[in-house]
């Protein structure tokens, strides 16, 4: 039943209080309200209402609790057990940034999720990993805290921004670092390190990164109790643990066992002791060190990233099997070590190199 009382105002003017109130057995399940400036308004909003709430089910959704997307995205980095990655986790702050952020759950729908693909001004690639990362919390929303966030909806959007061509899949990179922009890098950061010894040691970073095939964030969580060296002949190669490897599917307590080149090694055994991890330095400070040092020598599009890619395309180079990479790379699935095929039997690019007495 509704009910349209007007009220004066302060200033004079008349509101019209439109209330619409929902009973069972005589109890009241629903109430709300809402004035406007004009009966007949008052009269529309009324009539639509008690329309919408006759519906089966009508009643028990508007008891179910709402909240804006923003919210949602907050509980889920702040209840996740699970560690959330930096990319992702800037991902989701910047998309609370958007329009989007502000609707309700039951207000975001596929057509609301590809206005906002429209919006975003990246690649199409980057395009899907923002879906990506927001499809999780679409994932949990529901069965875990009941807010009316459809997973239905984020699928279909999914469908149609690839289908119009406004996402796609992550192009692989196949950027590889050359000799002579290695040198350029090395020389740049032995002048860093002469003139601030206590800086980050970038030069020995970089040739553990290439030769351990390793990740910026792995490097940064190795212990010295991770490293077991050699141990002839049962264990002709020294090996670390990586732990929480990265994984599509499964990061946190992933902890992989990674053997290690000669080279790799030497820059360990080089390193000095007293901190828990052999690189004691942070992923933001060896990153923003690296991107620095490219912008200032005039290196093009060269990701710290790349020295990973370019270290296990040296492994294929040299005559090594997919299962000899994957061991020292610690790919889980061969599959994804099958775009190196292509490489022919060369040798060895870095014999010789002539920075690696230096950092050895």
């Amino acid at each position: 039943m509704g009910s349209i009382i007007p009220r004066k105002r302060k200033d004079g003017s008349t509101g019209y209080h439109a209330q619409v109130t929902v009973k069972r057995s005589g109890k009241i399940v629903h109430r709300e309200t809402r004035t406007f400036d004009r009966r007949q308004a008052a009269s529309a909003w009324l009539e639509k209402r008690e329309t919408e709430l006759a519906k089966p089910g009508a009643v028990e959704r508007q008891n179910v609790p709402d909240p804006k997307l923003s919210a949602v995205i907050d509980r889920y980095i702040e209840e996740s057990v699970k560690e959330i990655g930096r990319t992702k986790a800037q991902v989701l702050a910047t998309i609370k940034n958007f329009d989007i952020a502000d609707l309700k759950c039951s207000d975001v729908t596929s057509e609301k999720l590809v206005a906002f693909a429209t919006e975003l001004p990246v690649q199409p690639q980057t395009v899907g990993n923002y879906l990506s990362h927001l499809g999780s919390i679409f994932t949990v929303a529901r069965p875990a805290w009941g807010y009316p966030l459809d997973p239905q909806a984020m699928d279909d959007a999914l469908v149609v921004t690839k289908r119009l061509g406004l996402s796609s899949k992550s192009k692989e990179r196949d950027r590889r670092p050359t000799l002579p922009e290695l040198d350029l890098l090395m020389a740049h950061f032995g002048r860093i390190q002469s003139h601030r010894p206590g800086s980050t040691p970038m030069q020995q970073i970089i040739v553990f990164a290439i030769f351990s095939t390793r990740r910026q964030e792995e490097i940064t969580r190795i212990a010295w109790t991770d490293f077991e060296p050699a141990a002839p002949p049962s264990h002709p190669d020294a090996r670390i643990l990586v732990r929480d490897m990265k994984h599509p599917g499964d990061k946190q307590g992933n902890d992989v066992f990674c053997d290690l080149p000669p080279e790799a090694t030497a820059v360990i055994g080089a390193m000095p002791r007293g901190a828990k991890e052999i690189f004691p330095y942070s992923v933001d400070a060896i990153g923003a060190a690296f991107t620095r040092a490219c912008k200032l020598l005039g290196i093009d599009d060269l990701h710290f990233h790349d020295l990973r890619h370019d270290g296990v395309s040296r492994l294929f180079e040299m005559g090594k099997t997919i299962p000899q990479a994957a061991s020292v790379s610690g790919h889980r699935s061969w599959s994804s070590l099958k775009r190196y095929s292509h490489l022919r039997q060369t040798g060895d690019k870095y014999a010789g190199w002539k920075w690696l007495p230096f950092v050895t």
